[in-house]
């Protein structure tokens, strides 16, 4: 590749990074995902009380999400090591709880867009009360893999299941 190639393709990728946006706050990423390709919202109800889903949200977003996971990727020709730090956040409300989950990378991943305080949001999940049994959940979240976290964020939901989900899956 000449000089010119080179210089060319650096100037186009630092001006297509600022062409790029990610949402900054819960409520930008709860509009982006319906319009996002790689983005779904699932929204369905649980025989849970409201303050039940909140408490599990509450004792389970802290205590299972906010990790620093080091995860190595090795082939014949390269060698990585990607640090993730996850940070999740609960806010409960009389009539709504929230469970926002947020990472970034410590090591191994370039940012190529401004990064919302506390790391890119991953998902976020919205419960709201329906009656006093039935609880309606709003998943943001993404369409392709974080299989393990997406239900793990269901089973607290449902009460069926309140393990901590491996994240390095």
């Amino acid at each position: 590749m000449n000089r010119f190639t080179i210089v060319t393709i650096v100037l186009c990728s630092l001006g297509l990074s600022g062409c790029i946006s990610h949402p900054q706050t819960a409520e930008e990423f709860r509009k982006a995902v319906p319009g996002a390709f790689s983005g779904k919202v699932e929204t369905f109800e649980v025989d849970r009380p409201f303050g039940q889903v909140a408490n599990t949200f509450q004792k389970m977003g802290p205590n299972c999400l906010a990790k620093t996971i080091k995860m190595t990727s090795q082939t014949n020709t390269s060698y990585q090591v990607i640090v993730t730090t996850y940070k999740p956040t609960v806010r409960v409300s009389p009539k709504k709880a929230e469970l926002h989950v947020q990472f970034h990378h410590d090591r191994g991943v370039i940012n190529v867009s401004k990064e919302p305080d506390g790391g890119y949001y991953l998902l976020v999940a919205d419960a709201s009360p329906v009656t006093q049994t039935k609880t309606r959940i709003d998943l943001y979240r993404p369409a392709i893999g974080h299989a393990v976290l997406v239900q793990a964020v269901r089973n607290w939901a449902t009460g069926e299941n309140v393990g901590c989900p491996d994240l390095t899956k």
